[in-house]
């Protein structure tokens, strides 16, 4: 029988995904004694992480009572969960590690594993410690298993060059069987071979397993879209028969916009959803400028002033000229057609029948996102817009982020759509320092 592996333990992939205990079945999951010192610095702290850590440590007392944690116990899928009480000697500078760094000692728990013989593995999200794990030669791993890449692949739109004949009778008759697979309501970019700048925008419906034309002047609340992706994006963001939309895109791009754009217009127009819910996780950029004063909705204005600032030019609220207005937004939300609010008080709740956008869904967590999503009652549409490039959560990067998590794995799926947005709209300066630096 070959050894075990095992499957060393930071603290961020379990404050990332508690359920990350159960992930390696027929293995060996340790736990370094630190990291157990470090869950329990967070386990007051009222955000997702306090909750991953309050969840942790509920896990490991259930787990106790199995036997003796330090000796190993079995978990439920026939692995073994153990925690390891020391790694290598503070007085041990073979490894010319500072050992007063609790990243270290977790780093010399998985190095003394592999001096004994064992196959040990160092899972981490920390990127300075795997490569410091993969210098002194322990195998390292950036997640339970291989991570989910088809959101750097999958774009939501794909561009064929077509003949003019089959062009001409798409527009006569709006539909086309395409000749190879596509993702449910994948957009598609059909180009004339003989004159390029002739072109139609289709999507694919999964339902009847054809393309359909997608209408160009097509626009909402005043706003039209201005480039092939932003056609698509409102496509997906206008039908109620897809549940979930997800729009990535580098700043300017017009998620945000396009958003509630849509979500104003199938609210208040349409009629198809009884409020406008917006919400975005709390992230400072930079340094935090600490507690600020007033009310809820006072300390709350500056993270949600994106927010506003979208909605005051949707409902031409700022006249030319002047340097304020009053907000007609203030109307909706007295009303309760509109709730602005974080994602701290999502959890627990059931919400049906409405128009749902969170922003900035790049700073989530996979585990976070479920918990978002599972919220969903019957009717509602949920929008989770975001820029992988710009995360301000420590604790995911580019791949293990929610929003690209949510992209892999809902691709192939009927009630879900997705773009990438590629081209900045927000100014000629904003799109020039979005590319250059």
């Amino acid at each position: 029988m070959p050894a075990k592996t095992v499957y060393v333990l930071d603290t961020n992939v379990l404050l990332y995904d508690p359920g990350i205990l159960n992930a390696y079945p027929d293995g060996e999951v340790v736990i370094p004694i630190d990291v157990i010192e470090e869950i329990d610095k967070f386990k007051k702290t009222l955000s997702e992480t306090g909750n991953s850590a309050r969840t942790v440590a509920k896990m490991l007392d259930e787990y106790r009572l199995k036997g003796n944690l330090s000796e190993g116990v079995m978990l439920p899928n026939q692995s073994q969960l153990r925690i390891a009480l020391s790694s290598h000697s503070p007085n041990d500078d073979k490894y010319a590690l500072d050992w007063s760094k609790t990243s270290n000692r977790i780093l010399g728990v998985a190095l003394k594993l592999k001096e004994s013989g064992r196959n040990a593995v160092l899972v981490t999200l920390d990127t300075h410690l795997r490569v410091k794990g993969n210098i002194l030669g322990v195998e390292v791993m950036h997640g339970p298993g291989e991570q989910d890449l088809g959101f750097q692949t999958y774009k939501g739109i794909r561009y064929q060059s077509v003949s003019e004949k089959t062009l001409l009778a798409f527009r006569k008759d709006e539909r086309l069987r395409p000749e190879e697979e596509f993702s449910p309501h994948e957009g598609v970019l059909l180009l004339n071979k003989e004159h390029p700048d002739d072109y139609e925008i289709a999507i694919f419906d999964p339902s009847e397993q054809l393309f359909i034309r997608v209408n160009h002047q097509k626009g909402v609340w005043d706003i039209l879209p201005r480039n092939v992706e932003q056609h698509l994006a409102l496509e997906l963001l206008l039908d109620p028969r897809i549940s979930i939309v997800t729009l990535v895109g580098k700043a300017g791009t017009g998620k945000t916009l396009l958003a509630l754009a849509a979500g104003l217009q199938m609210m208040l127009v349409e009629n198809q959803y009884k409020r406008l819910l917006v919400s975005r996780p709390i992230f400072p950029m930079g340094r935090d400028l600490g507690y600020l004063p007033g009310d809820l909705q006072e300390k709350l204005a500056p993270w949600m002033q994106p927010i506003f600032d979208n909605l005051e030019l949707l409902l031409g609220t700022v006249e030319p000229g002047k340097t304020s207005s009053t907000s007609s937004y203030h109307e909706l939300i007295g009303q309760g057609l509109l709730i602005i609010e974080p994602l701290t008080y999502i959890r627990g709740r059931s919400i049906p029948h409405q128009y749902m956008i969170v922003d900035e869904a790049q700073n989530l967590t996979p585990h976070e996102i479920k918990t978002i999503i599972t919220r969903v009652g019957e009717g509602t549409k949920i929008v989770l817009t975001g820029d992988p490039a710009q995360i301000d959560n420590p604790y995911v990067d580019k791949v293990s982020n929610g929003l690209s998590y949510i992209v892999g794995k809902f691709k192939d799926h009927d009630l879900a759509g997705h773009v990438t947005l590629k081209r900045g709209e927000r100014s000629q300066l904003a799109e020039l320092a979005a590319n250059i630096l």
